[in-house]
C-alpha cells in the first residue's frame, strides 16, 4: 500500500470518526433540550416522594434563598424522601435574566468548580412511623460557588432516572451596590384604602454611578416571598442627584389579604387550639383539624402569623429533622354550598403556592364544605384558603381574596430587588436588595 492510499483512508476513517462524534453531540444535545424542557422556572415540586421542601439561609430558618456574592453566609435545602431509600440526587445551576429566562452566561461564567455535583448529606429517619430518608445542601460550597450576582434556579436531579428533574428552587445573588429607602404610604386610589397597601421606596447610587438609569435599572417588588403576585419591571419615576424615586400612583399596590391560618402539627402527643383530633395508625397519624370558615367579609383580627411560612420543628423529639413524623391532615372548609365555576384549594409556602391536584379540595355534602387530605411533617404552618376558575389552566397565583377578604392594616413582608443592565450587557445584575414588614 503506498504512502496516498495510506493518507487518503486515514482521512476517510477520520470522517466517519468525526460523522459519529458529531452524531453523538447531536443527540446529546437534544437529550439535554428535552430534558431543559421539562424544568419548571419557578419553586416546584416534581414527584409525589419528595416533601418538606425548605431553602433559606443556613440558620435563618424563616428567611427568603437572598445571598450576598462573595459573604461567608451560606444556603441550605432540605428535602424528605418518602420512598425511604438512597437515591443518586445531583444539583446543578442556571444563571437567569430578571424574567428567570436563561441568562446568555456560560456556566463557566458564573461558576467557580464544579457544574453538577452529587448530593452526599443525608440520612435516614429514626422512631417514625413514616419511614423517609432526609437529604441537605449547603450551598456555596467547596465544590462550587458563584462568580455572577443575578437570579439562579436550582435543580435538583434524580440521577438514576435519566437526570430527572425532581426539585427546582429560585434564589438571588446580590451584589449591595445600591441602597434601598422603603415606605409604606396610603393608596392613592380611594377604593383601594381599606383594602390594599401601596409601596414607594428610594434608591440611592451614590457609590454606583449610572448612565441612563430609566433604560439599566428595573425594580421587582415581591408580597411574602411570593414570585406569583410579583409586582415587575418597575422603571425610576422621578430622578435626582444620585437618587432614583419610585413614587407611584396606584402602581405598586398589593391585595392586604388577611394574616394567614395556623396550624401548630409541633407534637402529634397533645392536642393544639385547632385540631380537632389526632389518630395513631399503623403507618401514618391521621389528624383531622376543627372547620374553617371563610374570612372575606369579616372585621381585622390582628394576631401574629408567618407570613405564609412554614418551620419545621418537633415538640415530641430533639431531632426533629430526623425524628418528625408525617400525618395525614384533613382540611376543612365550611360552604353551604359548591362555589360556581371555582375551584378551591389549600395554599401556603409549603404548597409553593401552586394549586396542584396534592392540594385541591372537593366539596363534601356530609360536612357541608370542602376537605383535602394533605401529608404533612411535624412543624407550624401558615395556610389560607386560595380559588381559582375551573377553566383556568394556569396552577400558579391563587385568588385568596375570594375566601380570605383583605384589610390594610395586615401585616405582611415585602422585598424590593434592584436589577441592573446596562447596553451591551449579557445578563442582569441584582444590584440592591431590602426586605422589611409593611408596619413595624
Amino acid at each position: 500500500m503506498d504512502q496516498q492510499t495510506k493518507v487518503n483512508r486515514n482521512i476517510k476513517q477520520m470522517n466517519h470518526t468525526t460523522r459519529i462524534l458529531l452524531f453523538s453531540l447531536l443527540l446529546l444535545s437534544c437529550s439535554l433540550q428535552a430534558q431543559n424542557s421539562d424544568i419548571k422556572n419557578y419553586d416546584h415540586i416534581y414527584v409525589d416522594n419528595i416533601q418538606s421542601v425548605k431553602f433559606h439561609i443556613d440558620g435563618l430558618f424563616l428567611s427568603y434563598p437572598i445571598i450576598e456574592l462573595n459573604s461567608n453566609s451560606q444556603l441550605r435545602l432540605s428535602f424528605d424522601d418518602l420512598d425511604a431509600d438512597n437515591k443518586n440526587y445531583v444539583y446543578s445551576f442556571i444563571h437567569c435574566n430578571r424574567d428567570w429566562q436563561p441568562s446568555q452566561l456560560t456556566e463557566m461564567e458564573y461558576l467557580d468548580g464544579f457544574s453538577e455535583e452529587q448530593v452526599q448529606d443525608y440520612r435516614f429517619s429514626f422512631k417514625t412511623i413514616k419511614p423517609y430518608t432526609h437529604y441537605e445542601i449547603l450551598l456555596p460550597n467547596n465544590y462550587v460557588k458563584w462568580t455572577k450576582s443575578g437570579n439562579y434556579l436550582l435543580v435538583v436531579y434524580d440521577n438514576s432516572q435519566q437526570k430527572k428533574p425532581v426539585i427546582t428552587r429560585r434564589f438571588m445573588v446580590v451584589e449591595s451596590q445600591v441602597k434601598i429607602s422603603p415606605q409604606m404610604v396610603r393608596p392613592a386610589k380611594v377604593s383601594k384604602s381599606r383594602t390594599h397597601q401601596e409601596i414607594d421606596f428610594i434608591v440611592d447610587h451614590d457609590k454606583f454611578p449610572l448612565r441612563n438609569p430609566r433604560q439599566e435599572i428595573k425594580a421587582v417588588i415581591l408580597q411574602n416571598g411570593r414570585w406569583d403576585n410579583a409586582i415587575e419591571e418597575v422603571e425610576p419615576l422621578f430622578l435626582r442627584t444620585n437618587r432614583m424615586l419610585f413614587d407611584y400612583q396606584d402602581k405598586i399596590v398589593f391585595p392586604g389579604g388577611k394574616e394567614f391560618r395556623t396550624l401548630d402539627l409541633r407534637s402529634l402527643r397533645y392536642i393544639s387550639q385547632n385540631i380537632s383530633s389526632i389518630e395513631r395508625m399503623d403507618d401514618i397519624f391521621e389528624v383531622t383539624l376543627y372547620k374553617d370558615r371563610k374570612t372575606e367579609g369579616q372585621p381585622y383580627l390582628s394576631r401574629r402569623d408567618l407570613n405564609g411560612n412554614f418551620v419545621i420543628e418537633s415538640l415530641d423529639e430533639n431531632n426533629f429533622d430526623l425524628s418528625g413524623d408525617y400525618a395525614n391532615v384533613l382540611f376543612v372548609l365550611y360552604s353551604p354550598q359548591p362555589l360556581y365555576d371555582q375551584e378551591v384549594y389549600v395554599v401556603g409556602n409549603f404548597t409553593d403556592w401552586e394549586m396542584k391536584a396534592s392540594n385541591k379540595m372537593v366539596y363534601n355534602d356530609i360536612v357541608n364544605g370542602y376537605v383535602a387530605k394533605i401529608p404533612l411533617k411535624q412543624g407550624y404552618y401558615d395556610y389560607a384558603y386560595g380559588v381559582r376558575s375551573a377553566k383556568e389552566v394556569s396552577t400558579y397565583s391563587p385568588n385568596l381574596s375570594e375566601l380570605e377578604g383583605d384589610w390594610h392594616e395586615t401585616e405582611n413582608q415585602y422585598t424590593i430587588l434592584i436589577y441592573y443592565k446596562p447596553f451591551g450587557e449579557r445578563y442582569d445584575r441584582l444590584v440592591g436588595a431590602v426586605t422589611f414588614q409593611s408596619f413595624q
